[in-house]
């Protein structure tokens, strides 16, 4: 939803939609808008709309007439975006989302898969916070519910996971594929190496291990075949500067196939649309200062978002460059960290006891918009577009694992395919490793879906401008510490001001002598500065977020994670 445009329900709804189907009139009804609907009457649009049927003469009266013909619909047609395109299924998700068993949360598990189905996701990942109340009763209690949900929205992969509390450090998402050992592998996991139960939250030598140990337990747990699969990914890691550069690498470098990447930009994104009409905060509730817990070699810079992003991934030559540089996979996302929507009209449940139940009640809607609220719905602005080799749990978390993954806000694209290559072969895509002769010569080949429909606050973005961002592969680096690294920076730019249709560049890297890295970006050119490094590093990069007006729909990028290429001798 836009900034100042608030569309109150003109008919009142509840949160149980679990049952039967709602009037297909406002469903066909353009002049309603996707905000005014119940969450089944949008899922409903949403999958005419896939099918390209909106605006085709669709009427109440015609195939909508019967709920059973709207299901064999959605039977037949699908999701149009599980195409396969280069190869995989590009499937969007969300990893971070809270419910009514958290502490600070509010919503069933059914409301927030409904609402990420509704908004195109094809997976997501529950992750209530973890606390000594929710290591008590909460993994329990959630795991029927994200059963149950799996059972009524079977086109979104619904994971459980929790929302770590990393000892010494930040948050982080733990996650693990479905199967026998999900609820007491996650219940011992965080009974024994949360930060918040085990009272190591401060920045010790001692705490740091503790976050090692649950790591090694997770990758444990799988090769014991506890469970079939688990990663972490960390979240938020420089609103608070308690993520320091090597922590970031010990948790790598210690489990790399369950310590895989980070959040590139956080949730809480509506936090930043201005009062009066939105909390007046940061994006992502970025508007902290140092502690006493906090890295002291971070810049107050850090602090804050920068076109939305975090610091470590938005600045060129920056933090995620120097793991980059070392060669070892460190993979972004973009998440909604939902919690309490923008302009719901939800209140908690009456009578709730969260200490002693584990969760709040149901909740209710009490007809007022609520605008300090700082979240989206899962879908309707961040997404985590993931290539996975099929529809299946097992491959969007190898999908995850293989860094085959881009991010975007706003719906700024709708596509993204890219290859490098040498002459006479078919190249590798993001998250891989491209290996060739020395000397070859070595092309990027990018493909952009432009924006095809408008975005949930009804507008069709326009892609302004792509970026290409090289960086050499200079080995391990001998400071653990070191956020920097010099030989990255923004190589070509590409215009492009059109929001139909599809886009392709190529960008010759040339002959190739040494290991190097590329990347890619996008803007819609609205808010643009000299990257941190220098205007020589990075000339048109994101600019700073500004706490208190940083509406999140006037800024919009897209990233995609590396390709790494490297010449055998």
């Amino acid at each position: 939803m836009s900034e100042g445009h608030v569309h109150p329900h003109p008919h009142p709804h509840t949160h149980d939609h679990d049952h039967g189907h709602s009037d297909p009139g406002p469903v066909v009804d353009m002049t309603v808008a996707d905000e005014e609907l119940s969450p089944d009457q949008l899922s409903r649009r949403q999958m005419f709309r896939r099918a390209g049927l909106l605006g085709a003469g669709l009427t109440a009266a015609g195939v909508l007439g019967a709920p059973g013909q709207a299901a064999a619909a959605s039977t037949v047609t699908g999701r149009g975006e599980r195409e396969p395109k280069d190869g995989f299924l590009w499937l969007a998700g969300d990893h971070h989302i809270h419910t009514q068993y958290s502490s600070d949360g509010m919503y069933r598990v059914i409301d927030q898969v409904r609402h990420a189905n509704a908004y195109g996701l094809d997976w997501m990942v529950i992750t209530d916070h973890g606390s000594t109340t929710h290591a008590k009763i909460g993994v329990e209690k959630v795991n029927p519910d994200i059963v149950a949900a799996r059972d009524v929205v079977k086109d979104t992969l619904v994971f459980q996971g929790l929302e770590w509390n990393i000892p010494a450090a930040e948050h982080g998402t733990v996650f693990v594929a479905p199967g026998r050992g999900e609820v007491a592998t996650l219940k011992e996991f965080e009974n024994s190496f949360d930060g918040s139960v085990k009272n190591a939250t401060a920045s010790t030598p001692q705490n740091e291990a503790l976050a090692i140990a649950g790591l090694n337990f997770l990758a444990d747990a799988v090769k014991r075949r506890r469970i079939p699969d688990a990663l972490f990914l960390a979240n938020h890691p420089a609103r608070k500067g308690i993520d320091s550069p090597h922590e970031i690498r010990a948790w790598r470098d210690t489990a790399p196939g369950i310590a895989v990447g980070m959040e590139g930009a956080p949730g809480h994104q509506a936090a930043g649309i201005p009062k009066p009409n939105g909390a007046g905060s940061g994006r992502g509730y970025y508007d902290n200062s140092p502690s006493a817990d906090s890295f002291p070699g971070y810049p107050a810079e850090s602090y804050r978002t920068f076109g939305g992003f975090d610091w470590m991934t938005a600045t060129v030559g920056g933090l995620w460059d120097s793991l980059l540089a070392e060669g070892k996979p460190w993979w972004i996302t973009a998440n909604s960290d939902s919690h309490t929507i923008y302009a719901d009209t939800s209140d908690r449940g009456p009578n709730s006891d969260f200490n002693a139940n584990g969760r709040y009640e149901d909740p209710i809607y009490n007809g007022v918009h609520n605008l300090s609220n700082g979240d989206f719905w899962p879908g309707y602005y961040s997404r985590t577009h993931v290539g996975a080799t099929g529809f299946s749990y097992g491959s969007v978390m190898d999908g995850i694992r293989q860094g085959r993954i881009w991010v975007d806000h706003g719906g700024l694209i709708s596509g993204l395919v890219v290859r490098a290559r040498a002459r006479g072969n078919s190249g590798v895509t993001l998250g891989d490793t491209l290996y060739v002769r020395q000397g070859a010569q070595v092309e990027v080949a990018i493909q952009i879906t432009l924006a095809n429909r408008p975005n949930w606050a009804q507008f069709i973005p326009t892609l302004a401008r792509v970026d290409v961002i090289q960086g050499d592969v200079t080995g391990p680096a001998s400071d653990k510490d070191v956020f920097t690294t010099p030989n990255t920076k923004v190589v070509q730019s590409y215009e492009v001001g059109k929001n139909t249709g599809t886009v392709t560049f190529t960008y010759q890297v040339g002959a190739v002598d040494h290991p190097v890295y590329v990347r890619l970006r996008g803007t819609d050119g609205n808010r643009v500065a000299p990257g941190l490094l220098g205007a020589s590093v990075d000339p048109h990069g994101p600019a700073m977020d500004v706490p208190g007006d940083a509406d999140p729909w006037k800024d919009l990028w897209f990233y995609s994670n590396p390709i790494w290429i490297v010449p055998r001798r």
